[in-house]
C-alpha cells in the first residue's frame, strides 16, 4: 500500500507540473476513481483549455514513445557468439584503410547494444584511446558489459601486443565495477578475428586502473601468434 501511495504521489506531482492541474483536484478525483482516467479521459477533471492542450500533448508524447520503443525492441542487435559480434563490427569497419578506428559497444544484461560509439579515429597506423571517456560513456549507459573493436588498415587479423595491453588496461578499469569486457574484435579487410575465441582476451584485473591515454599502433612486428579455437564461445 505504501509503494502504491508513493507512485501515486509521484504521478500526481508530475501531472501537476506538466499540465498545471491543481494537486487538490487530482487527488480528489483519484479518491474514488482510477487516476489514469485523467490522461485517458481528461474531461473528468474539467480542465481549462490550456490544461487540456497540455494533456493532449503529453498523451501524444507517450504514444510516440511507446511506438518508438516497440520499434527499437524489434530492431535490437544482440550478440550471442563471437561470430555475431565479428560480423557486426566487420560490417562497420570492413575495408577501412585510410585510418584506424576504435569502436565500443555498450551492452545490457542480455548482450544487446544500448549504444555504439566511435571513441577514436587515428591515422593508418595509430589511434589514441582515452579510457576516461570510455568510462564516462559506460556509466552514462548503465551498461552490464562492453565490446571493443578496431581495424587494422594493413589487413592483418592478428592481435598485436599493444592490442592486448590496451584491452588489459580497459579490463583493469571496468572489472572493479562489475562491467565485463566480453571481447575485442580485430577487423582486417572484410574479415575479423575474436580475441576471446583465440584465447588472448585478458579476463582478470592485473593492475590498478590507469586512465592515461593509450596509443594503439598497428605495427605488424608486435603481433601475437595464436591458433584459432574451433568451438564457439557463448558471450
Amino acid at each position: 500500500m505504501a509503494t502504491k501511495t508513493k507512485y501515486s504521489d509521484s504521478f500526481f506531482q508530475s501531472l501537476n507540473k506538466l499540465t498545471g492541474i491543481p494537486m487538490s483536484k487530482l487527488k480528489s478525483y483519484a479518491k474514488e476513481n482510477n487516476p489514469f482516467n485523467i490522461l485517458e479521459h481528461p474531461g473528468v477533471v474539467e480542465p481549462s483549455y490550456r490544461q487540456l492542450e497540455k494533456i493532449n500533448k503529453l498523451n501524444e508524447f507517450i504514444a510516440s514513445y511507446n511506438v518508438l520503443k516497440l520499434d527499437q525492441e524489434n530492431e535490437k542487435i544482440t550478440f550471442k557468439s563471437p561470430n555475431d559480434s565479428g560480423k557486426y563490427f566487420a560490417s562497420l569497419l570492413g575495408g577501412v584503410k585510410d585510418k584506424e578506428r576504435f569502436l565500443v559497444a555498450f551492452l545490457d544484461n542480455s548482450n544487446s547494444i544500448i549504444e555504439l560509439r566511435t571513441v577514436s579515429q587515428g591515422t593508418t597506423n595509430m589511434a589514441v584511446v582515452y579510457p576516461r571517456d570510455i568510462l564516462k560513456m559506460a556509466l552514462a549507459n548503465d551498461c552490464s558489459s562492453i565490446m571493443l573493436s578496431h581495424n587494422h588498415p594493413g589487413g592483418s587479423l592478428k592481435a598485436s601486443s599493444e592490442d592486448i595491453a590496451l584491452t588489459q588496461r580497459i579490463v583493469d578499469i571496468f572489472r572493479p565495477l562489475d562491467i565485463k569486457v566480453l571481447d575485442h574484435i580485430i577487423v582486417g579487410g572484410y574479415s575479423f578475428s575474436s580475441m576471446a575465441e583465440n584465447g588472448v582476451l585478458p579476463n582478470d584485473r592485473m593492475d590498478v586502473a590507469n586512465y592515461e591515454p593509450i596509443k594503439l599502433s598497428a605495427a605488424e612486428e608486435n603481433q601475437v601468434e595464436y591458433t584459432s579455437v574451433d568451438e564457439e564461445i557463448e558471450l
